[in-house]
């Protein structure tokens, strides 16, 4: 029976012919499993994954393992982008269990869902051969199988949650600059060495906190890498070398969210020409491959295509030849340097150094380009994700706004838009849609505070209240069903469905940590409201970071940054004059090139009603658009050219 057709997850639905008889998650499942009195085969992964292809064609393809597996167990699929709940208490036991993790993750478990065998991608013998043996083990020795299930409950169960501290301090986050430079990469950039990943979060915080070495160096040489596809645009999952050299091809919209939020503040920083290409090229590749017709952000593109990962991004010297000619292909083999840094000696391009021919490069880049455009795409998987789709609206609104780049701020509002119509119920969140109809899933932490820190920005950007108050209504529900009663939160709200584990995880991943997102969100907001609750409660959240810092800073990159916002107040700028106005165009987009870190930008004409609180009582001067400069609602006196806000914006910590 095919129980995956009706899925709005594209990973689902690459499995929906397999002859595997997959349930979807869920009690009937678990009930199915009762009924036959045989384990639950927990199988974690997701549609950009290229060894789960690898494990999808070996052995859910292949008919005698797929006997095994449905004659022996109850088989259920999770796409971890719309469960993030249940892959991560399954990935807590998986490392528990292996002190490994990684995806496709296998996981047998009872009926009731407790894990008692976990592992990640296993060959197809080994993985038969494991079918047979723990079918056997449930067999003949059940009672220890479910006590394996119940200790490795009881020990996830009782595990003491990550101590917190007080408000972190400015000798804290000078601690924390510390502990980055013991691990940094002084010759390439970055942070430890292979696999590399991009570290959105920690070069944030760098940037906030005025260091410009380690943020820089490691900005410019993720640009120039094979990290970052160097005629399309766009960055890659991560590199598996410590040079940026090669990538898993993989593109997820999260990281390239993060990333054009991070190369648009590097430039606000002075980073400069290189910076300003590549936030912008970034941006580009966003609207041109991720855009959903409905006005969302698709998840992911593949590292995959025609069964080969990294295909087609890799030339050799013969393919650019080919479509450049004897003289400009040599030339590009130079530039891009391909001399078989890949495998079957082809190359990913980078772009180490610019070459003095400008315009031979945009034109070699141009028909690569449209060549490679008749090759085999990956796939995309375009269900829109709540939290990753938050994380672009606030990164193409910023964009937007510092390039003079108005389709950027409507790209991001279309987003708004489609979330606020589909997602959003009442005062709660689905995680995920697909071709404008929503899934089933709940928003977990990370959706909530992601998306409030997407609609906040966009509120400033655009003046648009409306997304101001849809903010203030989601933020209400993470302080209502989130938090875990000591000032932190729990990812998942209080009447979610019940696993054996609430997962809680405040430090950061790929993205965000829900608990710094959380912070970083209510402290946006409290700087627009004056609202001490919400202020009290981003303190509180924060309070973990000051324990990672010394030690663990590259886990709290975006706690660090929300920390550093916090230690100046944040700023807080109310830009008042009519829309139509250029003087109030200049003054809102001087707000935002000052660089003070996360500053909060309110905009208005004559204070309205409605309008956010920061607005309140701010009115032009003799006639003029003016710019209040605020902390805590403190206001200096209020100014009326780009110059004087910008002078007060650097006294005031930019």
């Amino acid at each position: 029976m095919n129980r995956l057709a009706g899925s709005t997850s594209p990973y689902l639905l690459q499995h929906a012919a397999n002859p595997v008889d997959w349930w979807p998650w869920g009690e009937e499942a678990m009930s199915e499993a009762r009924r036959r009195d045989v384990p639950l085969l927990i199988s974690v992964g997701y549609s950009a994954c290229h060894w789960c292809h690898v494990m999808a064609h070996e052995s859910f393809e292949d008919e005698a393992t797929a006997r095994l597996m449905n004659e022996h167990y109850v088989n259920v699929k999770v796409d971890r982008e719309e469960r993030p709940d249940v892959d991560a208490v399954y990935m807590s036991a998986t490392q528990a269990m292996t002190q490994q993790g990684g995806w496709p993750m296998t996981v047998f478990a009872t009926p009731d869902g407790h894990p008692f065998y976990c592992g990640t991608y296993f060959p197809r013998p080994q993985f038969q051969r494991l079918l047979l043996g723990l079918h056997q083990a449930w067999t003949e020795d059940r009672q220890t199988v479910l006590q394996q299930g119940a200790k490795v409950v009881e020990v996830l169960g009782s595990g003491t949650t990550l101590p917190s501290g007080p408000l972190p301090t400015a000798q804290t986050l000078e601690q924390a600059v510390a502990n980055l430079r013991e691990s940094y990469d002084p010759v390439r950039g970055g942070f430890g060495g292979a696999p590399k990943f991009p570290p959105s979060m920690v070069l944030e915080f760098l940037l906030r906190s005025g260091e410009r070495e380690m943020s820089g160096r490691t900005l410019e040489a993720m640009a120039r890498g094979g990290l970052y596809d160097q005629l399309g645009g766009g960055f890659a999952r991560y590199s598996v070398d410590a040079g940026w050299v090669v990538p898993h091809f993989e593109k997820m919209l999260y990281d390239n969210a993060l990333l054009l939020r991070v190369y648009t503040h590097w430039w606000v920083a002075g980073g400069g020409p290189l910076a300003r290409r590549i936030a912008l090229e970034t941006a580009d590749w966003l609207l041109r491959e991720m855009r959903t017709p409905e006005g969302g952000f698709a998840s992911a593109l593949d590292a995959d295509s025609e069964g080969e990962e990294g295909k087609f991004y890799v030339w050799t010297p013969d393919q650019l030849r080919e479509v450049l000619g004897d003289d400009d292909g040599a030339w590009a083999a130079g530039v891009f340097e391909v001399t078989g840094t890949f495998e079957h000696g082809t190359s990913v391009l980078q772009l180490l150094s610019d070459p003095a021919d400008t315009a031979r490069l945009d034109s070699v880049r141009a028909r690569l380009l449209a060549a490679r455009e008749e090759r085999v795409r990956p796939g995309r998987d375009d269900k829109v994700v709540a939290g990753w789709t938050g994380l672009a609206i606030a990164a193409l609104a910023e964009t937007g706004i510092v390039f003079d780049r108005p389709d950027l701020v409507e790209a991001a509002t279309s987003a708004a838009v489609l979330l606020h119509e589909v997602h959003v119920e009442g005062d709660r969140l689905l995680r995920t849609s697909r071709d404008g109809r929503a899934g089933a899933n709940v928003g977990v932490l990370e959706d909530y505070a992601n998306l409030a820190e997407g609609l906040i920005a966009l509120h400033g950007v655009t003046g648009e209240t409306r997304w101001f108050r849809l903010a203030e209504t989601l933020l209400g529900t993470v302080l209502d069903r989130f938090g875990d009663g000591t000032g932190g939160f729990y990812d998942t709200a209080d009447d979610a469905e019940r696993l054996f584990q609430r997962p809680q995880d405040p430090t950061d991943n790929a993205t965000p940590s829900g608990q710094y997102a959380a912070a970083g969100a209510l402290l946006s907001y409290a700087a627009l409201t004056g609202s001490a609750r919400h202020r009290e409660a981003a303190h509180a959240a924060l309070g973990t970071v000051s324990v990672l810092a010394g030690k663990h800073a590259r886990f709290a990159g975006w706690g660090l940054a929300v920390a550093r916002a916090a230690l100046d107040g944040p700023v807080e700028v109310a830009v008042v004059g009519p829309p139509d106005d250029p003087r109030t165009a200049e003054l809102h987009k001087a707000a935002y090139l000052a660089g003070a870190p996360g500053a909060v930008v309110a905009l208005g004409s004559e204070p309205a009603p409605d309008a956010v609180p920061l607005l309140q009582g701010r009115g032009l001067v003799a006639g003029a658009p003016a710019a209040y400069v605020c902390e805590g609602f403190a206001c200096k006196l209020p100014v009326t050219t780009a110059a004087d806000l910008r002078a007060q914006l650097d006294r005031s910590g930019g």
